[in-house]
């Protein structure tokens, strides 16, 4: 029977898909604590309470990239070349979605405006990790080789969409809610077809290593285009909607340590 359980654990017996797909997060989640840490250092001086805790996000993706790489190691793998398609990050950058590298590798302070864009986007692309985070923690939370990991990243994608939604509601507050609501927008449905992309990509690549017939290929490639189909209907909304967290203030401390095999 093909589902996400037994299709991820097909990816994770197989040592060449292992290797791509902990390569493609690590790259993804390296990314992301670049970003953030460069954000921390450029916030505007009217927001510079939130430059901790984006520092607090950077350090946290840093870290998860860091548990990818480790569980490469434990298995006695080197990280793979990760293909452009899958490049989730730099595709969403490539749509003008996020703040552009460029932007951020110069020593100019970010606008308030600027900060609306990193958490809109930020708020979105943490409701698809936490989403994937919690279906790898339902099938695989108690697995003696990724458990540790999966369970730390889900808590951690958890807090960043919590300070996301609390960041918002705080800036619109102070007048941006019409600028959250259309980047939001933009975001949500920009990131829908982006995810599309990849996940069609990624799937590609799985199936040339792991050997899968046309049948099922076309049963998963037929599954991601559905999905999309939804989300560009009407699935795009829960990304955008905002509401105050139970964990507040998630991110108001300094990032838990990883476990002890990185």
């Amino acid at each position: 029977m093909l589902s996400a359980r037994s299709l991820f654990q097909e990816i994770l017996d197989h040592d060449e898909s292992y290797r791509l797909f902990c390569s493609i997060a690590a790259s993804g989640e390296a990314q992301g604590g670049w970003e953030n840490g460069r954000i921390a250092a450029l916030v505007p001086a009217s927001q510079r309470a939130l430059a901790p805790k984006a520092a607090r996000h950077g350090a946290d993706e840093d870290k998860h990239g860091r548990l990818f790489n480790a569980l490469l190691r434990k298995r006695g793998l080197q990280p793979a070349t990760v293909p452009e398609e899958t490049d989730y990050t730099a595709l969403l950058e490539r749509r003008g979605i996020g703040l552009a590298h460029d932007k951020l590798r110069r020593d100019e302070p970010l606008t308030e405006q600027d900060v609306v864009t990193y958490l809109a986007h930020s708020r979105v692309t943490e409701q698809r990790a936490a989403g994937q985070m919690d279906l790898l923690k339902k099938y695989f939370g108690g697995h003696p080789e990724i458990g540790r990991a999966i369970l730390m990243i889900a808590a951690d994608e958890e807090n960043h969409l919590a300070y996301c939604h609390e960041e918002l509601l705080r800036l619109a507050e102070q007048g941006h809610g019409p600028a959250i609501r259309r980047a939001l927008r933009d975001c949500a449905l920009a990131e829908a077809a982006v995810y599309r992309d990849v996940s069609l990509a990624v799937m590609a690549h799985m199936g040339r290593i792991l050997g899968w017939p046309r049948a099922k290929s076309a049963v998963l490639v037929a599954g991601i285009r559905a999905v999309y189909a939804y989300e560009r209907l009407a699935g795009w909304r829960r990304m955008v909607t905002l509401r105050t967290p139970e964990r507040r203030d998630a991110l108001g401390g300094p990032a838990a340590s990883a476990p002890e095999f990185v």
